[in-house]
């Protein structure tokens, strides 16, 4: 399978990336998606059960986005993060499993009794 992408479009408006694979399929990521699966050992930690739950993310906006290879991509944030690597293979994964894990992220938050918002 094929998970080279045909296309990525940033909306910054409505803080969707867009990103069409060669496989035919096309994802649109909300921002804030993105920064709380972000691959980083920051968020994902370094062994399984330290994940870190991402709070306040929902207005985060993507600044930059830069090619790491002919394989991934390396996302800035505006909360500052910028250390994970999203290769073409989890980005698919993420568009193949958008409403699965949004789900489990949200009963993670709601777990947690913390807030989507940012404090400031």
């Amino acid at each position: 399978m094929s998970f080279q992408p045909t296309g990525i479009t940033l909306h910054q408006e409505s803080r969707l990336m867009e990103i069409g694979f060669a496989d035919g399929q096309t994802f649109s990521f909300p921002y804030e998606y993105l920064r709380v699966y972000s691959p980083s050992a920051d968020v994902k930690g370094h062994f399984p059960g330290e994940e870190v739950l991402q709070v306040g993310k929902k207005n985060v906006r993507i600044k930059d986005v830069a090619p790491s290879g002919s394989y991934a991509l390396q996302i800035t944030f505006d909360d500052g993060h910028d250390s994970g690597i999203y290769t073409w293979e989890y980005l698919h994964e993420l568009g193949s499993r958008h409403a699965e894990l949004w789900h489990e992220y949200l009963e993670r938050m709601a777990a947690a009794n913390a807030s989507r918002e940012s404090k400031h």
